[in-house]
């Protein structure tokens, strides 16, 4: 007996008048929007412009989609082309079926277009948005919640997740919830990659590359305890031996990048060195006129003083010369006055 469960939606759309909302795509979108708000916050923080990594993401995502739905539909073809079934749904992206590794595969050509459009080294704009994807998939993992889909094996754990669609093939009960065990896998990665990247200075793709490995070796346990259709291949499901070459690759690359390049890019986005440069120029061109304007002015304020000084020396020999005149005047009066006064003596 099962005590407690999570419980699964009754529907995994709400119509707005004749417009569906689908909970499968707001999970999708949200994680779009996560990813790229923090792949430009993690871009910012190594030099490049703010707007890149969504002028990028511009490319990528349509990309990411289209490469999702085709592995899924490649991989699991007799749902779509099999007797009985109806090919166009095929194209029904809204109601599930992505596969991370075409995501990630056809996701990785449309960055790649859209950083050389932009003169950027795709592995650096990778490492910058590792952990949202890692993220925009923890995000993304809740629309199989809303869809009833990819659960695991049965279980009466506290936390199970109760199956209550019949459609399909499902048989109503509690299961293994295995769409929240990878998206709080996915979390555990996204702050792994951040952590890593900031202690050991991760750059030229080994960032992604740690968020992929770390990713692999996660999705591999997850997979195992599935029990949706699926192919299998010695005994494991087609997923699993993905994840396993996947990790592989991840790893080596890890390995060869360390020795060859080691370190993180001095530059990640080139225009924004050179904007920096004229910038400084700017600066020190603007620092020498103001120089210059306070030496003009000090001169200016120097050769006022001297003008003013002159000007009170003038006044005060003007002074002087008027004192002497004065008294040179007043001795020739009483010289006069002295005179008059022996003649009338004489008189």
């Amino acid at each position: 007996m099962t005590l407690a469960f999570i419980p699964s939606p009754s529907h995994g759309v709400v119509y707005l008048g004749p417009i569906p909302l689908r909970g499968y795509a707001f999970c999708i979108i949200i994680g779009v929007f996560v990813a790229v708000w923090l792949g430009n916050k993690r871009w910012i923080a190594r030099g490049g412009r703010s707007g890149t990594v969504a002028d990028i993401a511009v490319w990528a995502v349509p990309f990411g989609l289209v490469g999702g739905r085709l592995y899924h539909v490649i991989t699991d073809y007799e749902l779509y082309f099999s007797e009985g079934r109806d090919w166009v749904d095929a194209f029904k992206i809204w109601e599930g079926g992505l596969g991370i590794w075409g995501a990630i595969a056809l996701g990785a050509v449309g960055a790649w277009i859209g950083c050389r459009r932009r003169g950027i080294p795709l592995p650096a704009y990778a490492d910058a948005i590792a952990p949202g994807i890692a993220i925009a998939q923890a995000v993304g993992r809740w629309g199989n919640w809303f869809n009833q889909e990819l659960y695991g094996r049965p279980t009466d754990l506290p936390w199970a997740l109760k199956i209550t669609s019949s459609a399909d093939g499902r048989v109503p009960g509690t299961y293994h919830p295995t769409f929240l065990y990878e998206s709080l896998w996915c979390i555990g990665v996204a702050l792994l990659v951040i952590w890593a990247d900031r202690r050991f200075k991760l750059g030229h793709g080994r960032a992604f590359a740690l968020y992929v490995a770390a990713y692999c070796v996660g999705r591999f346990w997850i997979e195992y305890m599935r029990v949706d259709d699926a192919h299998h291949i010695l005994g494991l499901r087609l997923n699993d031996w993905t994840a396993m070459g996947v990790f592989l690759l991840a790893v080596i690359y890890i390995v060869i990048s360390t020795k060859i390049r080691p370190g993180r890019e001095a530059i990640v986005e080139p225009d924004v060195g050179d904007d920096a440069k004229d910038t400084a120029k700017d600066t020190a061109k603007g620092d020498d006129a103001d120089a210059a304007d306070a030496k003009d002015k000090a001169a200016d304020e120097v050769a006022a003083e001297a003008e003013s000084n002159e000007t009170a020396e003038a006044d005060s020999g003007s002074a002087d010369e008027a004192e002497a005149g004065a008294e040179d005047t007043s001795d020739k009066d009483e010289a006069n006055g002295e005179s008059g006064a022996a003649k009338a003596g004489k008189s």
